[in-house]
């Protein structure tokens, strides 16, 4: 389905600021149709005349009249007369409508959209006689509330210009006629309370009749209220009424002849909601707090193996403890950022530029400086995929270091591409390449089998390892004058369900 935006640069001239200012009326109407108990519709003509539907709400307070979308539809003719009629005398028109779909005749009430003191649009209520509510005290009181806007729509004054308007006043999150709805009067004065608003009064312990009080007087915050009077523009705030009672509310002030005559007070109790995220956030806390113990004590898993390998006479033996000091404090790096983060996916290019470092810290030897280089964006990874991988990426930037340079400066790029659905890392270095005889599947080295293993068994992926040609090279922003090189693929889905 089209945008208004795009009906009205398709079906109008309407110009920039006047679709703003319908985007802004479609992003009110939903409080409009539940206030009216009626299906709201919003009507423009085209350079040919013709009536364009731009938009549609349905009421949640009433049966809808139209199970159809009307939108981008074109007016009838007995909808023609009454659009025209209000076009021609910019005031209002009632009428009754023959309308496709509908055995009885409708009504339509037909209310100018004025802006910048010209009609742009024409907003259309529509309802059936036979569906309609009985009319009791909350009836009487939307409708009134809806014929109060209806003037304001008509004068220009609604809806009112978002620029300047207090904490963002955007309707979008804002509570809805069927939460609790205030109406208040010019002196701020709570001259109707919904059964629903009653009931969140009652919540936070206001058993006092609203009726004739102000909201302070109540014990009620009207800090919204009192900003929303003083400003003449709507302003949503969300405030904790008592330590287990938190409300959402929007002050919508009502203006004619550019004076406050009144107001709405729409409210929410969200109080469930907000302790699901106290919730959320304390989980998120304790998962920190657990990583960062983790972190912690693979640090002294290090820490007593490198004090265990100062007793160690044997040189086997010690380079044996010094790779698994270097596994272990990779992981402990993946920890240390998870502890930094909240959820448990992790960026995973936060982790392979630390990496890189302690590489260039730890593995080279100044006859053989190794400088690491790292491109592309890993993206965000669930903790279980980038565990192994880090200890992957850790082994190939070791096993670069070891055997592709013999005695000489080299540079090894790292470059990462993440498609949604699968990573792709792929190590290239400038070094020897690999011996003519090389088979990865038939590699014996502790190193490569428990990255063979990591990347096929446990993360579901695909490797492959082979002697770089001048196109990889080049692509890795290498040059081929020092040697063959080498170029290691590996391919690993993004979740966790990993085959």
């Amino acid at each position: 389905m089209a945008t208004l935006a795009e009906l009205a640069r398709t079906h109008t001239a309407l110009d920039a600021d006047d679709v703003v200012h319908l985007q802004r009326l479609v992003g009110e109407w939903g409080m409009l149709a539940d206030l009216c108990f009626a299906d709201l519709l919003l009507y423009t003509q085209s350079p040919d005349s013709s009536w364009v539907v731009l938009g549609q709400v349905r009421p949640a307070t009433a049966q809808t009249l139209y199970l159809a979308d009307w939108v981008g539809a074109t007016a009838n003719d007995t909808e023609d007369l009454v659009l025209d009629q209000v076009l021609a005398s910019g005031l209002e028109a009632e009428s009754e409508v023959v309308i496709e779909g509908i055995p009885n005749a409708s009504r339509m009430r037909a209310i100018p959209v004025r802006h910048k003191d010209k009609i742009i649009a024409v907003l259309t209520r529509e309802w059936s006689e036979r569906v309609g509510r009985q009319l009791g005290e909350l009836e009487r009181t939307y409708l009134g509330l809806f014929e109060r806007f209806a003037a304001m729509i008509a004068e220009g004054t609604f809806p009112f210009d978002s620029k300047g308007a207090p904490n963002g006043a955007a309707s979008s999150s804002a509570p809805r006629v069927g939460d609790g709805v205030m109406v208040l009067d010019s002196e701020a004065r709570v001259q109707y309370a919904s059964p629903n608003a009653v009931s969140a009064l009652h919540r936070v312990g206001i058993t006092t009749n609203a009726i004739g009080l102000r909201l302070a007087e109540l014990g009620f915050n009207d800090k919204p209220v009192r900003q929303a009077f003083d400003t003449a523009k709507p302003v949503i705030d969300e405030f904790d009424q008592t330590p287990d009672i938190a409300f959402t509310v929007r002050s919508i002030p009502i203006v004619a002849q550019e004076t406050v005559t009144g107001g709405v007070l729409l409210l929410r109790d969200v109080s469930e909601l907000r302790r699901r995220d106290r919730m959320i956030l304390s989980r998120d806390a304790t998962i920190q707090e657990i990583h960062h113990r983790v972190k912690n004590n693979l640090q002294t898993i290090s820490s007593l193996l490198r004090l265990q390998a100062r007793r160690l006479e044997s040189a086997e033996a010690k380079m044996a403890i010094a790779e698994s000091v270097r596994r272990i404090r990779t992981i402990a790096l993946v920890h240390e950022t998870l502890s930094r983060e909240t959820g448990e996916d992790v960026s995973f290019s936060d982790i392979v530029r630390p990496l890189a470092r302690l590489a260039e810290d730890g593995l080279q030897s100044p006859d053989r400086p190794v400088r690491f280089v790292v491109q592309g964006d890993g993206g965000r990874l669930p903790a279980i995929i980038a565990t192994p991988l880090s200890v992957v990426l850790t082994e190939l930037l070791q096993n670069a270091v070891d055997h592709a340079f013999e005695k000489r400066a080299g540079v090894v790029v790292v470059s990462m591409v993440n498609t949604g659905s699968h990573l792709t890392i792929t190590v290239v270095d400038d070094g020897d390449g690999l011996p003519d005889d090389f088979s990865l599947e038939n590699a014996t080295g502790l190193g490569l089998s428990i990255v063979r293993t990591l990347v096929t068994t446990e993360l579901g992926g695909t490797l492959s390892m082979r002697t770089a040609n001048p196109a990889d090279l080049a692509a890795a922003g290498l040059s081929d004058d020092a040697g063959p090189g080498t170029v290691v693929e590996l391919r690993v889905p993004t979740t966790s369900e990993m085959t």
